[in-house]
Formats: structure tokens, C-alpha cells, sequence
């Protein structure tokens, strides 16, 4: 082989080497939209937002971000949204399992497979809560008044028909031996719509997560009255008994995840679940969670990709006894 050749296969291994060491990996160019597929003021809202200030505040991003509300449609908007998007991982969106029931009552055509799975974050648990002045008092005195005529029960939630607040509510008719498809259901754009109503005295009862309504209870707004985990919370939701010390077996929440639009590479994915992970192992972030009673469950790549095949089935099935599985 001549001197030049020898020069001309070693320059071209160098820049193979280059390409492959670009093509592993990635780090954002632009500005960072975190897309929320709900009003502002709810648990949605926050995980955005509490996501955006930790990333922000310990500099693990060299671009700016911002958090981009864009409710409607059972957080279909949002989805839409970064549907978009194909392969530009500069667009994440705060998934719910809206991102599995959209699709299963035909809220949307867009399923989990038309997105790139990031991470999960944290599993928030439902908690039901009324007025202090309204003559539900206790669990039992929902069951028994659902018992007698679910019908003079208005439920309101966030974000839609289907989503998994309803599915909260149906799973607790289910467990008593009512009709699930007989609540009288009121879908909100957002968890704060929904507990502004209650306050008001438009509605009977909401079904959200606990940190949307925590501060209403502490300064004697709202009472609530189960919870749908496998144990009380701590702090001060303490006094609150779950469902299943009320003798029902309901335990049910809806996860908070990360999902980018499809296309993303694997470098791209990468990138974030590192720097999601610097973000749920900082202490800002376990504090929060305490906070807002949301309980740990970070889980990345091939295994939350497994979960989300896993939910879609079961959430299928509560659907259905809804009522509303379309898919």
C-alpha cells in the first residue's frame, strides 16, 4: 500500500471515528419546551414545573426551558402537539395515563406506541374529597349514597371521561357491587376547575391527587374522605383513612411520566434520562414529593416501554366496564 493510501485510510478511520463519537451523543441546541397537557395549578402543572426549576436552578441543561400549558381534550392537545415533533427531542411532554385512555375510548388516535417512552417518575394516588358541610361524612356514607342512587353523586375530575381519576371513581362503583357506567361523571380541563366547583357547591365530590387539595383541608375547605392507596398518607392527611380500612379494596393512582415524540435516537433518549435522573435524586426533588404525596417510581428504557403495554391492558378493562372503551 503507498504512503498516500496508508494517509487516506487513516484520515478516513479518523473521521468514522469522529461520526460514530457524534452519533452517541446529544445535548439540546434550542430552547426546551416541558409540555403540560393541562390548565396550570394542577399535579400536571407541577410535575412541569417542578422538573423545569431543578433542571434549571442546578444548570444540567445548557439551553433555556420553558413549560407550555396546552389543555383541552383530555391532554390530546398536548399530545398532538408533540406528535408533531418527529424526532426533535428539544419537545417532551408530561405524560398521564391520558397518554393510554385517549386512545382506548377514541378521545384520540395517537397511542403510547406513536411516542418515544423516557421515564416515569412518581405513581400519585386518589384521594376523594368533598365540602366540610356536605352530608357525605365518611366513605361509608358514599358507598351507602351510591348504593342507593349514584346518580345523586356529581363527580368531578380532570381531564376527561376516561381518564384515570374516572377510572378512580368506577373502580370504587365496581368494588361495591354498583354499575360503574352509572356515576354521574363531570369532566374538567384541569384538577383546579374541578375544585373550584366543589368549593362552590356545583359538584358533590372530585377525585384528584392529594397535593391539589391539602391545602383546602388544612384550613377546613375541603374534608377528605378515602384514599385509594395501600396505605395512609403521612403528615398532615394522617387522620385519613384508605379505602380498604373502609372495608373496599381500591388502590389506584396515575403516574407522572416523560415521553418524547417518536423518531427520538437512542442518544437523544439517553440525554434524558440522565438528566432526569440528577433530577429525582436531588433533594428538592424528594422533597416535593413528600410534599405532594407523590410516591417514587422512576423507571427508564425497556422496562417503563413493558409498564406502559402492561397498563394499557388493564386500564382497557375498566374502560370497558365505563363504558367508554372504543379501541
Amino acid at each position: 500500500m503507498s504512503m498516500r493510501m496508508i494517509k487516506f485510510a487513516a484520515g478516513a478511520t479518523f473521521l468514522c471515528a469522529i461520526c460514530c463519537a457524534q452519533a452517541q451523543t446529544w445535548s439540546p441546541q434550542k430552547n426546551i419546551e416541558i409540555v403540560v397537557g393541562s390548565a396550570a395549578g394542577g399535579s400536571n402543572d407541577k410535575t412541569g414545573r417542578t422538573v423545569e426549576k431543578i433542571l434549571t436552578e442546578k444548570r444540567l441543561l445548557p439551553t433555556s426551558l420553558t413549560v407550555n400549558n396546552k389543555p383541552g381534550g383530555g391532554g390530546s392537545i398536548a399530545l398532538s402537539y408533540i406528535g408533531q415533533k418527529t424526532g426533535d427531542a428539544h419537545y417532551v411532554v408530561v405524560a398521564t395515563p391520558s397518554l393510554l385512555t385517549n386512545h382506548i375510548v377514541g378521545q384520540s388516535a395517537l397511542n403510547y406506541t406513536d411516542f418515544t417512552p423516557i421515564a416515569s417518575l412518581f405513581n400519585d394516588y386518589i384521594v376523594f374529597a368533598v365540602n366540610p358541610d356536605s352530608g357525605i361524612k365518611t366513605g361509608r356514607d358514599l358507598i351507602e349514597r351510591l348504593k342507593k342512587d349514584p346518580k345523586t353523586v356529581s363527580i368531578g375530575f380532570a381531564t376527561a371521561l376516561g381518564s384515570h381519576n374516572h377510572i378512580g371513581a368506577g373502580l370504587l362503583m365496581k368494588a361495591i357491587g354498583g354499575e360503574a357506567r352509572a356515576l354521574k361523571a363531570i369532566a374538567f380541563k384541569g384538577s383546579a376547575e374541578a375544585i373550584t366547583a366543589l368549593l362552590g357547591g356545583h359538584i358533590d365530590l372530585v377525585t384528584t391527587a392529594a397535593g391539589n387539595v391539602d391545602s383546602q383541608v388544612a384550613a377546613g375547605k375541603l374534608r377528605i374522605i378515602g384514599v385509594a392507596a395501600s396505605q395512609r398518607f403521612p403528615g398532615a392527611l394522617a387522620g385519613v383513612p384508605t379505602w380498604k380500612e373502609q372495608g373496599v379494596n381500591v388502590v389506584f393512582g396515575g403516574w407522572r411520566a416523560i415521553v418524547g415524540p417518536r423518531g427520538m435516537t437512542a442518544a437523544q433518549s439517553a440525554w434524558w434520562e440522565g438528566a432526569l435522573r440528577k433530577v429525582v435524586e436531588s433533594p428538592e426533588w424528594k422533597q416535593d414529593l413528600e410534599q405532594n404525596y407523590w410516591s417514587n417510581d422512576f423507571v427508564t428504557g425497556e422496562q417503563f416501554r413493558k409498564d406502559l403495554a402492561q397498563d394499557y391492558g388493564a386500564m382497557k378493562s375498566v374502560l370497558v366496564d365505563l363504558g367508554l372503551a372504543k379501541n
